[in-house]
């Protein structure tokens, strides 16, 4: 399968190409800086050029699949936040429908199904979030929305703690290459397809975990 990191130079994206190369599949790692490609080929991914606040769709054609995993960054302004978490993602998500890119997999976060219960100076990012994610289920695309909870820079462990939407709440922080590998597992397993998933650290297989009966 042919898939397209969007975000591939961040601390999710740059785990994800190496996993989806060591699993078989064909990365396309989507940086906005030439100077990012070393970094991508190293990995084991094809590097292309995609801004998302100017050209960007191009770097979606032969693709299979997508996964969007760009962020604005916690230096940044709300302003960006509006133009990358909430406009590029919508924007990513238009342009796989235009190149015929039907699988989609979102790394969103946990608290966006909720975005008013967190801490009001956090309330912006998590309803950036949680636009992009209704309009990506609203869309025609064959989506797979993952939240996970706090992002740590662990080891991976091959173990997470899975729950689907409004089935649990609560759970321990989890190590960005887990998250990565949850998003190989979600794109070959097609009964993820539909579903919003809250991701922890955990004690489950991933591949077990991801499994919407499992």
């Amino acid at each position: 399968m042919r898939v397209a990191v969007i975000g591939a130079n961040g601390g999710i994206g740059r785990e994800l190409v190496s996993r989806l190369a060591d699993a078989g599949h064909d990365p396309i790692g989507i940086v906005r800086d030439e100077s990012q490609f070393d970094a991508v080929r190293d990995r084991g991914g094809e590097p292309r050029l995609g801004d998302l606040e100017g050209e960007f769709a191009p770097a979606l054609e032969g693709a299979d699949a997508a996964v969007f995993t760009a962020g604005s960054g916690g230096d940044t302004g709300w302003e960006k936040t509006l133009l990358i978490d909430l406009w590029g993602a919508r924007r990513c998500v238009d342009a796989c429908a235009e190149y015929g890119v039907d699988r989609f997999v979102a790394i969103s976060a946990y608290n966006a199904s909720e975005p008013l219960s967190e801490p009001e100076s956090l309330r912006p990012y998590w309803v950036a979030k949680r636009c992009a994610d209704d309009y990506l289920e609203r869309s025609s695309l064959d989506a797979t929305i993952l939240r996970p909870t706090r992002l740590t820079d662990d080891e991976a462990t091959g173990r997470v703690s899975a729950r689907f939407e409004f089935r649990d709440e609560g759970g321990d922080a989890i190590p960005r290459a887990d998250v990565a590998q949850a998003v190989v597992a979600c794109l070959e397993n097609d009964g993820t397809i539909g579903e919003t998933i809250r991701l922890f650290g955990g004690d489950t297989p991933i591949e077990n975990a991801i499994r919407p009966d499992g």
